[in-house]
């Protein structure tokens, strides 16, 4: 989302297509993805900065394009113990979590720009994940 929003992104134009086509009949995110994509957006190196204004303004636009998806405490705490269990450490509990979304939704297809992270989280959903 964050190559959707910023024009200047090597990989806008790929991202803001698919971005353009969803609805929230047949795409998701995980609402957790919202958080992710202001704190991105309002920290990223680029002049100028994009104030959170504008930041938040894409953001409340984004359920018109897709449903949000909430994880409870049960999809929370299976997440982590999934990674405890691989002793998998650190960030990759964003990206399993975001996975635990695309399951939640069975997602047809996960967009992602780290493909080897969510392919070593979810070796069973590799066929779906892709780069826009």
């Amino acid at each position: 989302m964050v190559a959707a929003f910023w024009a200047d992104h090597a990989d806008h134009e790929g991202s803001l297509k698919i971005l353009a086509a969803a609805n929230p009949t047949n795409t998701s995110c995980s609402v957790h993805s919202l958080a992710e994509l202001y704190a991105t957006l309002t920290k990223l190196p680029v002049r100028p900065a994009i104030p959170p204004e504008q930041a938040i303004l894409f953001i409340e636009d984004l359920p018109k394009h897709l449903t949000l998806i909430r994880l409870d405490e049960t999809d929370y705490l299976s997440a982590v113990r999934q990674l405890a269990e691989r002793k998998q450490t650190g960030g990759l509990i964003y990206d399993a979590l975001l996975l635990s979304s695309a399951r939640k939704s069975k997602a047809k297809a996960i967009y992602t720009y780290n493909l080897k992270h969510f392919r070593e989280l979810a070796p069973d959903l590799a066929p779906i994940i892709r780069i826009p």
